[in-house]
């Protein structure tokens, strides 16, 4: 069975299925932060959707971290570092990568055991 979490007219924010929550590309809702709060915003918005998925963050399986400014790598890391499981680290990823809103200093997508 598939369970869908936050739908609207083009995604699901997270989807449930084969045990796995797959959680969507994730955004800061205040897109003039700077990247510190902008990866605090979104972390708390993965971590929400994982628990209202019936998952959390130590039950996570892969994080992909995209960054319009490679630069950003050591600040996001700093909030990240902080807020992951240290016993239970995922596999990860981080590019550069040009975003949807030329604001935006991040998104993140995940996948974590139910």
């Amino acid at each position: 069975m598939i369970k869908y979490f936050q739908s609207g007219s083009r995604m699901s924010q997270a989807v449930v299925y084969g045990g796995l929550v797959h959680i969507a590309g994730q955004v800061a809702d205040d897109r003039k932060a700077g990247i510190e709060s902008q990866t605090s915003d979104v972390l708390a918005k993965v971590e929400a959707l994982l628990a209202e998925a019936g998952s959390s963050k130590s039950k996570l399986v892969a994080v992909n971290i995209f960054l319009p400014q490679i630069g950003d790598f050591e600040a996001m890391n700093s909030i990240y570092d902080a807020w992951v499981d240290p016993k239970r680290l995922p596999a990860r990823a981080c590019v550069e990568a040009r975003l949807a809103d030329p604001d935006l200093r991040i998104e993140v997508t995940a996948v974590a055991a139910v």
